[in-house]
């Protein structure tokens, strides 16, 4: 084989695997942003004011230290989270972003899925549960919000 068709065939074989791999999808911080947005927006009212749950996400108390110091390395209470917006959307936006890239990845790459897996994961806990008869109006609400933003 001459040295220009061994470059040539390199070339294309180069090509094919490009072509055959799969697109993985770019989360960007607008995205996770309206993610957030939209979940803050789909929060449920609960019409009880001592709910038990914290922000205007609707948050249960248990994960807000835990969230707070993996996201930022300060532990803050409920109160400090739900007083500060801020740090609370930096939280979640830290939070969200790995959650949204797991669902991209398990939706084949499919952004509307993806979403509603994602919010299905912040309702339920389980990803797998978006189009559960409990919850699916919700992750359709968050989907729907998403894509207003």
């Amino acid at each position: 084989m001459t040295q220009k068709f061994s470059l040539i065939l390199g070339g294309i074989l180069t090509s094919s695997l490009l072509v055959a791999m799969p697109a993985t999808a770019q989360i960007t911080d607008a995205k996770v942003d309206s993610l957030v947005e939209a979940l803050r927006l789909a929060a449920p009212d609960t019409g009880t004011e001592d709910d038990g749950l914290y922000s205007e996400w609707q948050i249960k108390p248990d994960n807000i230290p835990r969230w707070s110091k993996l996201c930022i390395q300060q532990e803050l209470t409920p109160a400090e989270f739900e007083a500060n917006e801020a740090q609370a959307r930096e939280v979640l936006s830290c939070v969200m972003s790995d959650i949204l890239q797991e669902e991209y990845e398990a939706s084949g790459n499919d952004e509307s899925l993806a979403v509603r897996r994602a919010a299905a994961w912040w309702m339920a806990g389980d990803p797998e549960q978006y189009n559960s008869e409990r919850i699916s109006d919700y992750t359709q609400e968050v989907l729907q919000h998403y894509q207003q933003q």
